[in-house]
């Protein structure tokens, strides 16, 4: 007698965007025929429309949108006239382009470790890296949930120092009731695809409330140009196009929607992993009350050594994952010279060998995610140290 076929299950993706636009197919193409039909590509109406929307999302003044989440950081570094022989601190654990941009600019990035147990940048630590060179403070809200800003408020109060808030994954966000992006001096989102908000292509934003600001922003966007080809400084062309924000502009109305969905997608993780008893193997992300967690991604931390292997069963049995960041910044070999080492900041080390980014994106169903779970278990159950843990 045959043994019965082992059953198919389909495959969980990491991310699927067209899922996500097949909903609202309609709105995205008829915005995208409006601009055709205007033949108004670059900034513009629908440009200046998105922004006045996001800096009504994020309570903040102004709203000058460019072309990337890294060029929004650049163009913060560049209002605020950082540049060689200036220091900026940052998180070690990021996106490169983080400390990309402040090296773009001419400064040096000085990084600070993580909070141990979280994924962000540490004050006590932070306070402790403030010189006399000191220009700015680049705190990441990494995966969806901000910084711990209050005692970073005070730090920039205290010795004068602007705040740039790295909200490329937060949109949405929230810390003591106040939105990422009006935390500081600035804060900078990126519409990169994937993200909670993301276009059809690259583009970003930067939010603030400084009035001089904005106008140096917007004119360091297209080259230093305050009109009539009169550029009182030199800057680079870093414009949004006009079918990038006709999307944007779409999506946005359902960002709140596609932002509840990724919460309660994380509590029903948090409740899987709990209910299936993984907590002395599986570390959970760690949500302070007090914040709002967006979920740019759902990232657990669990056993260095045996990190890679359940990352590989995970993805034999179908179920997307990713893994952000395997390297930390200050250990990336073009930052060398900058004179840090293994060890040098642990807890960023420790999280680069520990994490693992599991499906969040909106549109995940319960039975999803409960494959992914299961399987999690038993790519934890497959690794030798799993044993003897539970025999402990």
């Amino acid at each position: 007698m045959d043994s019965p076929k082992p059953v198919a299950f389909p495959p969980v993706p990491f991310i699927d965007l067209s899922a996500q636009h097949q909903p609202i197919a309609d709105e995205l193409l008829a915005a995208v025929s409006r601009v055709l039909e205007n033949g108004q590509f670059i900034l513009g109406e629908e440009v200046a429309a998105l922004e006045a929307e996001i800096a009504s999302f994020c309570d903040s003044r102004y709203a000058i949108s460019c072309a990337s989440g890294t060029d929004a950081l650049v163009l913060s570094l560049m209002a605020l006239g950082i540049g060689p022989g200036d220091e900026v601190i940052t998180s070690p654990f990021t996106f490169f382009a983080t400390a990309g941009a402040i090296h773009r600019v001419g400064a040096t990035p000085v990084f600070v470790d993580i909070e141990p147990g979280g994924f962000n940048i540490c004050p006590k630590l932070t306070a402790a890296a403030i010189t006399e060179n000191t220009k700015a403070i680049i705190p990441v809200h990494l995966f969806g949930q901000t910084a711990d800003m209050e005692p970073l408020w005070r730090l920039a109060v205290l010795h004068d120092i602007p705040v740039i808030e790295d909200a490329c994954q937060a949109i949405g966000a929230r810390y003591q009731g106040r939105q990422a992006g009006v935390l500081g001096t600035m804060g900078c989102f990126s519409f990169f695809p994937t993200k909670n908000l993301g276009g059809a292509g690259d583009g970003g934003i930067i939010t603030l409330d400084d009035k001089d600001l904005a106008a140096r922003l917007t004119h360091l966007r297209v080259h230093g140009d305050i009109g009539g080809y009169n550029h009182v400084a030199v800057g680079f062309n870093s414009r949004l196009d006009a079918l990038q924000a006709a999307i944007l502009r779409i999506k946005l109305t359902r960002l709140e929607e596609w932002t509840e969905q990724r919460i309660e997608s994380a509590a029903h993780y948090d409740h899987l992993i709990d209910a299936q008893g993984l907590g002395d193997w599986i570390t959970r992300p760690a949500v302070d009350d007090t914040f709002r967690h967006v979920y740019n991604q759902y990232t657990i931390r669990v056993p260095a050594f045996e990190r890679d292997s359940i990352l590989e069963s995970l993805r034999d049995d179908g179920i997307g994952c990713a893994l952000y960041y395997p390297t930390p910044l200050h250990l990336q070999p073009c930052f060398e010279s900058l004179g840090y080492s293994i060890g040098s900041l642990p807890h960023a080390e420790a999280a680069a060998a520990e994490v693992i980014s599991l499906p969040i994106a909106p549109g995940i169903d319960a039975v999803s995610r409960e494959r992914v779970i299961e399987r999690l278990v038993a790519a934890c159950e497959s690794q030798v140290g799993w044993a003897n843990r539970r025999a402990a």
